[in-house]
């Protein structure tokens, strides 16, 4: 389907990686989509990048050819992992992936990402649910920034523990939402206004 996923950004812009068959056709991860929230989050050198729901790797790649360092994907269905295995070795450093469910990762997960991307498939319905186990384990660091992606239809809480929405975007029928550490305040990511594309 059109020689796959390109990514958008970094050192790997322009590479092209294979998709599972059946995720292009279901759930499209646009080009315009990826390319805007990494340019909402801005310089990734140095921090740590988790993808859950991975897939094909897109968001992981598109993360480490931006400079993220670790980098780790997880991704449950064992049908897929070969292919992603495949694609996320290009990255300029190793991707680690995980075959398990995202949520029993995020229960046993003992340490902290700067930037988590949760993309679980759009019938998944326990959306909230998932952000509120990552708010209670502390898997977003001070500072740190969870997006997650869903159907425009949803509602999501606007906080959950100690993450609080500061950002919301439009992508058609899809948003990703924005939360980012309330407590112990860092750096953090600078925000621009909400806009649709």
């Amino acid at each position: 389907m059109g020689g796959g996923l390109r990514i958008t950004g970094g050192i790997l812009k322009g590479r092209r990686i294979e998709v599972p068959k059946g995720d292009f056709e279901i759930r499209p991860a646009m080009d315009r989509m990826r390319e805007s929230l990494f340019s909402i989050l801005g310089p990734l050198a140095g921090r740590s990048f988790l993808d859950l729901f991975s897939g094909s790797g897109i968001i992981a790649l598109e993360a480490a050819s931006r400079g993220a360092s670790p980098v780790a994907c997880v991704e449950r269905d064992r049908a897929k992992l070969g292919l992603l295995i495949q694609n996320v070795s290009i990255a300029p450093e190793r991707i680690d992936c995980h075959c398990v469910p995202v949520e029993r990762f995020v229960l046993r997960c003992e340490r902290t990402y700067s930037v988590v991307f949760c993309d679980p498939p759009f019938p998944y319905a326990h959306k909230a649910d998932l952000v509120r186990s990552i708010a209670e384990k502390g898997l977003v660091e001070p500072g740190g920034v969870l997006l997650i992606h869903y159907p425009s239809e949803e509602r999501l809480p606007p906080s959950q523990g100690s993450l609080v929405m500061t950002d919301e975007r439009t992508y058609g029928r899809s948003i990703v939402r924005f939360f980012t550490r309330a407590q112990d305040q860092g750096p953090g990511i600078t925000y621009q206004e909400p806009v649709s594309i």
